[in-house]
């Protein structure tokens, strides 16, 4: 039985819906407009044979109507990304279902979606995180044509889930599923890849035996294994009720994952206006993800350890529904959130061993059951609140689906999961940092509490291939805190440092003290390093961090929130600016295109966004 709401869950969210009163009434309003505005069967008799001059004749004929519901797919297919690789049959298949619940499905258009696996620490991952708002504007572009009564967004990694989320919420008057396609089978354990990694970071394995590694880990159709920014993502679309429930981590091409895509087609047919639309259980997105929803997202983020990479993501996608997040509404919620998970990098299991411990369900159960999340709220999967998200999926007789509640006193592994009586660690898995170097967010659940302070002179750099130079040179074989400027978004385009992790990893099993301190961004899968990230103001914009010089004595101490330079005040107001950034990240990869995104990005803690909503935070 679900206690009653806990104190400090019910203040955050109640200052956040005073915060966001006028924003929120706002996007409400333009809600209801485009609610009542015709769609379809309004368009004029060119506009509409238009839309469905290429519909075979049974779906046509439904169209020239109002009475049959027109579905838009959303789509980030391509076949490189191994995770998006199996949304290639998902049209198909799901325009056959959407048939049979008596609707028309049809593909509105597709989103780029680029692999952070592929460009990180080369040029292109500095389009990365601006490819979010590309794919929110490609979003909005495809359901601009104003046919479709509901929606359903095929995507999983990093940038492609919060980007879909902002496009859909600018159609929020329309209801919309999210649909994954599940994580790939376990192959080579995440520890073992990160010590194949740190092995050729040393020079003791050469490319060839790195690259096996990585093949067996990277291995077929599929999300990584490991619980990093796009698995964090399918977590965060189960416990805001976007997703069926359960549906987050069943492996793809497998029957009951092809239940789970059918369900979500049969259900968001029943979500339109044309099937009863809310009288039947329905609720446009943009009513389903209000204060309450964002609170119990960042619940779940905190309860199991996922990616720093929201803590952009989720304030960006609440500005979509004009609801304004802080990062001390993360650090305020972190600090009665217990861990529940331990997947890698907090721990050394991956994403299928978590499902098979009771996964999201039993997640869901535990933090319900203390009173953690906000229970009574809209999913779609009807307004019976959260409580059916406590169920994992099954098969039934002749390919159906049941759900079968999940247990409530203890996980199917008590190493991955944890119940809230006994948790892995009291508090969340983030800490937000403040001081004299500006405002920055920590990953602590993979860090040993020794490693949480760390006090040691600085070595300041303008790039991670300065640092992957220096350490090769044995120039960091002491205690160090590693500066790496001019990585925010206005800089460069805040590009992961993830190929900084096996060297900091290497100095800290050398028994120094280390750490690192950005104003870019780490891996989603931030390991056992204390990081200091996403630091802002950043340095481009003349934030604090720019007045470092090597040597510094930094303090960064994850256990009081603070981030300092110790030098004497007099000295640190004298310091004027850093040289200028290169121009290296101005041209080549494409970067040319994105220059009017430099220029305009807002900062870290609103999403590092280009998007200006009429309702949005300053």
């Amino acid at each position: 039985m679900s206690q009653s709401l806990n104190a400090i869950i019910a203040r955050v969210t109640d200052r956040i819906a005073e915060r966001s009163r006028d924003s929120r009434a706002a996007y409400l309003s333009r809600l209801d407009k485009a609610s009542a505005r015709p769609r379809r069967q309004k368009l004029g008799c060119a506009n509409l044979a238009h839309a469905f001059a290429a519909c075979p004749a049974g779906d046509k004929e439904g169209l020239r109507g109002d009475v049959v519901p027109s579905i838009g797919i959303v789509t980030a297919y391509n076949d490189m990304l191994s995770a998006h690789q199996p949304y290639e049959r998902y049209p198909a298949f799901i325009k056959e279902s959407v048939r049979a619940a008596g609707g028309v499905a049809q593909v509105a258009g597709g989103v780029p979606a680029m692999c952070d696996g592929v460009t990180q620490g080369y040029e292109g991952m500095e389009l990365s995180l601006f490819s979010r708002d590309v794919i929110a504007l490609a979003t909005g572009v495809a359901l601009s044509h104003a046919t479709f009564d509901g929606v359903l967004c095929l995507g999983i990694c990093d940038k492609i889930v919060p980007g879909l989320m902002i496009g859909a919420l600018t159609f929020g008057h329309l209801p919309t599923i999210f649909v994954p396609a599940g994580p790939m089978p376990s192959g080579l354990s995440n520890a073992d890849k990160a010590k194949a990694r740190q092995l050729y970071a040393q020079g003791k394995i050469g490319r060839d035996e790195l690259l096996e590694a990585e093949a067996q880990s990277y291995h077929s159709p599929g999300t990584c294994t490991f619980y990093g920014t796009a698995n964090t993502n399918q977590m965060l679309m189960e416990i805001m009720g976007l997703h069926l429930p359960g549906a987050s981590f069943v492996n793809p091409n497998t029957p009951l994952r092809e239940a789970l895509t059918d369900a979500a087609a049969r259900r968001v047919v029943a979500m339109t206006a044309q099937k009863g639309g809310a009288e039947g259980g329905g609720t446009p997105i943009g009513r389903i993800v209000d204060e309450r929803a964002m609170v119990n997202g960042i619940v779940g983020l905190l309860a199991t350890g996922g990616s720093t990479n929201h803590t952009l993501h989720i304030p960006a996608i609440a500005a979509a529904a004009g609801i304004q997040l802080t990062w001390q509404d993360f650090a305020d919620l972190s600090a009665v959130v217990p861990l529940l998970a331990r997947v890698y990098p907090n721990g050394s299991a991956d994403v299928n061993r978590f499902h098979q411990a009771g996964g999201m369900p039993f997640v869901i159960g535990q933090l319900l059951d203390a009173g953690l999340l906000h229970a009574d709220l809209p999913t779609v999967w009807g307004d019976g609140g959260l409580e059916p998200y406590r169920a994992m999926p099954e098969l039934a007789g002749e390919g159906g689906l049941a759900w079968r509640r999940s247990p409530t006193d203890k996980s199917g592994d008590a190493s991955v999961v944890a119940t809230v009586a006994s948790p892995f660690a009291a508090e969340g898995g983030l800490r937000v940092l403040d001081g004299n170097l500006g405002r920055g967010v920590i990953k602590v659940s993979a860090v040993k509490p020794e490693h949480r302070v760390i006090e040691a002179p600085a070595r300041v750099f303008d790039t991670q291939e300065a640092v992957q130079a220096a350490f090769r040179a044995g120039e960091l074989d002491r205690d160090v805190v590693v500066v790496v400027r001019y990585q925010g978004p206005g800089a460069n385009g805040m590009p992961e440092l993830h190929k900084l992790t096996p060297p900091l990893g290497v100095l800290q099993d050398k028994g120094f003290k280390v750490a690192l301190v950005t104003d870019g961004r780490m891996s989603g899968a931030s390991g056992k390093v204390p990081a200091a990230i996403h630091v802002t103001p950043e340095v481009k914009a003349g934030g604090p961090l720019g007045r470092l010089r090597d040597g510094d004595l930094v303090r960064l101490d994850a256990e009081t929130g603070r981030l300092e330079a110790l030098v004497e005040a007099e000295e640190w107001d004298s310091r004027g600016a850093p040289p200028p950034a290169s121009e290296d990240s101005e041209h080549g990869c494409g970067r040319e295109l994105f220059g009017l995104f430099r220029n305009a990005v807002s900062g870290a803690e609103v999403g590092a966004s280009v998007l200006q909503f009429p309702y949005r935070q300053g």
